[in-house]
């Protein structure tokens, strides 16, 4: 049997939002990008039931979802980070709210993102977020990563950073290779290798894996800033 022209199978999803509108939006997206959506729900007790029964690639949720209309969907989350830690997590939220993301990361930064609703719109970053998280990668809104890093204070973890460094991080957070850093900030990839070597050194991330070093720098600066 020829194996080389199998197709591997479509990464499955289910999404989790309350205003219907947008939930068609979302599933209409991920369909015509291959897409298996196999449920979804718009309240976050039933997500969650749905998520565990269905046992998806990643789950797309919304952050304020009935019954209560508050943190529904991310207590969900947490709960299907905790039961299924090979699925994937991706939070849509309307609020920038960098406490989210450091409540939902927790001690396991892959397969998890937090996105705001309206980055959505680009379809194509919004697609390949869903496949890196549902890949184990991560994927942090901009605007959430800027608003945890703001500037390091003496004492803290990343004072040591230069702000250079610290607009790598930034990018390394959002989850750029090397490649994709060096075309946003408009420099060589020799020149990101060594900012990168820089945070590993300043943060006294031991030698190792370095896309894991990569995942424990991101976590350093999220705990950190969650301290604040």
């Amino acid at each position: 049997m020829d194996t080389q022209n199998v197709e591997a199978p479509a990464l499955r999803v289910v999404v989790g939002e309350d205003d219907v509108l947008l939930q068609e939006g979302i599933v209409g997206i991920l369909v015509a990008a291959g897409f298996d959506v196999v449920a979804r729900a718009g309240d976050a007790d039933e997500m969650l039931r749905k998520i565990l029964a269905f046992r998806p690639d990643i789950a797309i949720v919304d952050v304020r979802m009935p019954p209560r209309r508050e943190d529904d969907g991310l207590v969900a989350a947490i709960e299907v980070r905790r039961r299924l830690p090979a699925t994937g997590v991706l939070i849509l939220s309307q609020y920038c709210e960098p406490s989210f993301a450091i409540e939902l990361i927790g001690d396991h930064p892959g397969g998890v993102g937090y996105l705001l609703k309206e980055r959505v719109g680009d379809v194509p970053a919004f697609v390949d977020a869903v496949r890196r998280v549902a890949a184990g990668g991560s994927a942090l809104d901009p605007e959430v990563v800027s608003l945890m890093l703001g500037r390091p204070k003496p004492g803290d973890a990343l004072f040591p950073l230069s702000p250079r460094e610290l607009e790598v991080l930034a990018a390394m957070a959002e989850g750029s290779s090397n490649l994709g850093i060096s075309q946003a900030l408009l420099m060589s990839q020799a020149s990101v290798e060594k900012y990168v070597t820089a945070i590993f050194r300043k943060l006294d991330l031991a030698a190792a894996d370095t896309d894991h070093r990569r995942v424990l720098a991101v976590l350093t600066y999220l705990q950190n800033k969650g301290r604040r």
